[in-house]
């Protein structure tokens, strides 16, 4: 087994490039607005050179099929890396997704502001400010993963070993198939805004003037959104809905 030369990796870099983009491209199809596409592509390079470091000629493996491995494995690692929210913010919308989950479950709709506000035990306003500290929350952590308590983490249900890779499994057709129920299960007005947020890629005062709200307005639909989106996947996937 013979590894590559220099010459050979220089070619396959510039051949390669166009791969890392395309895969990239298709990791931020299914992942937050937050992430940049730029580091992506920039960590996708590392493992690209990485592949052809490691890569030997006449080991049974075509280079783009190890490479395309590397490249993933590189953008997967610099995703988990992500995690800029402080833990104080995230307990308190998991406080707010398991109020809105057992609303959920009581009343059989989507509780309305007053109600998950009332659940919690604070007034509108008090509730408004939780909204408004939350505006970058995510949908998913990797953190959902790894916890003493698993009752709060329900991406559990879909780590079935060790090895299991958490990034890859929410990017799976299972999961898929769960978020697009839980987004179908929002509120109108809420449905559209995330239509408007993720699909049309409006900004929030866009989205405000769409909707005939403010733009602070928007930022906390926003936020009760994610919140009743994660609310909704709980009880799905606890419930073996999917």
């Amino acid at each position: 087994m013979t590894a590559l030369d220099s010459s050979q990796q220089n070619q396959l870099i510039d051949r390669y490039a166009v791969l890392v983009k395309k895969i990239a491209h298709q990791l931020m199809a299914r992942l937050p607005p937050n992430i940049e596409l730029d580091d992506l592509i920039q960590s996708g390079m590392m493992g690209l050179i990485e592949a052809l470091d490691r890569f030997e000629t006449g080991q049974g493996a075509e280079f783009e099929t190890y490479a395309s491995t590397r490249i993933r494995g590189a953008m997967l690692d610099e995703l988990r890396s992500i995690d800029w929210i402080p833990r104080g913010v995230r307990k308190n919308m998991r406080s707010v997704e398991t109020a809105i989950r057992q609303l959920e479950q009581e009343f059989t709709k989507p509780p309305s502001d007053g109600e998950v506000a009332k659940k919690l035990n604070m007034t509108i306003d008090q509730y408004y400010d939780i909204l408004r500290d939350c505006s970058g929350h995510q949908l998913v952590y990797y953190e959902d993963f790894h916890n003493d308590d698993a009752s709060d983490h329900f991406l559990d249900h879909f780590v079935n070993d060790n090895g299991s890779n958490p990034i890859e499994l929410i990017l799976s057709d299972e999961f898929r198939t769960a978020l697009v129920a839980s987004l179908d299960a929002l509120p109108e007005r809420e449905k559209v805004l995330m239509g408007l947020y993720y699909e049309q890629e409006l900004n929030l005062k866009e989205i405000g003037a769409v909707i005939s709200v403010s733009e602070s307005r928007v930022s906390q639909l926003h936020s009760q959104a994610i919140a009743r989106v994660r609310a909704h996947l709980k009880d799905m996937l606890w419930t073996g809905q999917v």
